[in-house]
């Protein structure tokens, strides 16, 4: 049975939330606006559709030369904040002046937790006056909660906020965030409202580095989840929208647009160009079914440290001509270009520093316009593909394996027609941006009511604004 978008469920899950609690949230990430990064974007625009204010505080300000255009007005509304400035360092004198020991405590904690990581230890230095700044405009400007996208500098940034102000905090562990380094990685989750992992595999990481029992799943019903026990680690899938990423209009198989003996397999690999993006394998796998006599063609979605390896690859194996290396494109452009090709890969693999995926938004993106996929077996990716079911999986830096996957949906309708309906039915029930944001928006809203009283940090707002003198 085909599963479709309810198009009223975002408007009634708005209006019935919007006569309740309204709790402003603070969204915290590394960088914004980042073109790859659709996944905060979109869940940070779902969540106010949700009926939360939701204002953003990023780390660091990204240059870009282009943007989703849902990103312009964000950008104008952005809290960003220099490495240091005036008001910056009064907020320094404030917290000294009335909490020294909070501030110096927690000042020392943030210093000793990333000793031994120049990456981390230089970043908690360098992010440490403004997050002190940005805990004093929270907490003036009534932000009942810090929700951080990316376990690694955001969240220590929640922590840090959350000592010094007392806001609550959650963040969401993705992919190479978790996996390659876990400073004060259960520092964070013991004194975070609740953590969010994209994945069971990223959950099971997280318990074990916490000391914590993986056995079961985390409680689905928010009635019984416990904001201060074990299960609030949770798994909460990113999601997109399948009203956006829908099946081109007409069917792809038998209106003479499906790869034959006479027409490319046309292939997309949507990713920024790196390492653990796998690219160069697909490249090899594209020679070897050239050898096999299958027209294969390829556009890369992207832009990264490895284009000009990639290039070099490709002409070293003949593939010019037939490869395109499209660069970055927006959201739009990327459901244009799902629409016009016959499979999405993604050839993920493990790097030499511990890079993984989380689970590829690109891959759910084309699993919902109703595109065939196959992609590496690894790390959360099988939870959203399920092999022979929803997709085909092949071991990672495997290019025989993956030619002979491709060459599969090049030989079979069948399988490519089963691959298509089955594969747009997991993202519609399992990964709905919709769905996820307002199991998100309730978790918000329930970790907001755990929060302390602002009469319990009078300290914070005692200047009466985050620019006045201390």
């Amino acid at each position: 049975m085909r599963v479709e978008i309810d198009a009223h469920h975002a408007t009634a899950s708005h209006e019935r939330h919007g006569q309740g609690i309204r709790p402003k949230i603070a969204y915290m990430t590394s960088r914004f606006p980042k073109l790859s990064e659709t996944f905060v974007l979109f869940e940070l625009l779902a969540v106010e559709r949700q009926g939360i204010d939701v204002e953003l505080y990023p780390l660091l300000r990204e240059r870009v030369t282009l943007m989703h255009p849902e990103a312009a007005e964000l950008v104008e509304r952005a809290h960003y904040q220099p490495f240091v400035s005036w008001p910056i360092l009064r907020s320094q004198l404030h917290f000294l002046r009335r909490r020294p020991g909070r501030y110096l405590r927690t000042l020392g904690a943030l210093l000793s937790g990333t000793w031994g990581s120049l990456n981390f230890f230089v970043g908690a230095i360098g992010i440490w006056p403004k997050v002190v700044h940005m805990a004093r405009l929270m907490a003036a400007d009534g932000v009942a909660h810090v929700h951080c996208h990316f376990a690694t500098h955001p969240a220590a940034a929640g922590w840090v906020i959350h000592r010094l102000a007392g806001i609550p905090y959650s963040f969401t562990a993705h992919g190479s965030d978790l996996h390659v380094e876990r400073r004060m990685l259960p520092q964070k989750v013991t004194e975070a409202a609740f953590v969010v992992a994209v994945s069971e595999f990223n959950r099971r990481i997280i318990l074990a580095e916490c000391g914590l029992s993986p056995a079961g799943p985390a409680p689905a019903d928010l009635d019984s989840l416990g904001l201060d026990s074990p299960g609030k680690v949770l798994v909460l899938h990113c999601g997109v929208d399948p009203g956006r990423f829908r099946p081109a209009a007409q069917a792809r198989e038998g209106d003479g647009s499906a790869p034959s003996a006479t027409r490319p397999l046309r292939m997309l690999c949507i990713g920024t160009l790196h390492e653990v993006k796998g690219q160069r394998y697909l490249l090899e796998a594209c020679r070897l079914l050239l050898d096999q006599g299958v027209d294969a063609r390829c556009t890369f979605v992207g832009d990264g440290p490895d284009l000009r390896l990639l290039r070099r690859v490709s002409a070293e194996l003949g593939l010019v001509g037939r490869v395109d290396f499209a660069g970055q494109r927006t959201r739009e452009q990327v459901a244009l270009l799902l629409g016009s090709c016959d499979v999405a890969v993604a050839p993920s693999v493990p790097t030499k520093a511990g890079k993984q995926e989380g689970i590829p938004v690109a891959l759910m993106e084309a699993m919902s316009a109703g595109v065939p996929v196959v992609a590496s077996r690894l790390s959360g990716i099988p939870e959203l593909v399920e092999d022979e079911q929803a997709g085909l999986l092949v071991p990672p830096r495997d290019p025989a394996a993956l030619a002979s996957a491709l060459r599969r949906l090049h030989d079979d309708p069948e399988l490519r027609c089963r691959l298509q309906r089955a594969g747009r039915e997991k993202v519609v029930r399992h990964f709905n941006l919709h769905a996820n944001a307002e199991r998100l928006a309730d978790l918000f809203r329930q970790a907001a009511g755990h929060a302390d009283p602002p009469s319990a940090f009078p300290h914070v707002l005692s200047a009466g604004s985050a620019s006045a003198q201390p």
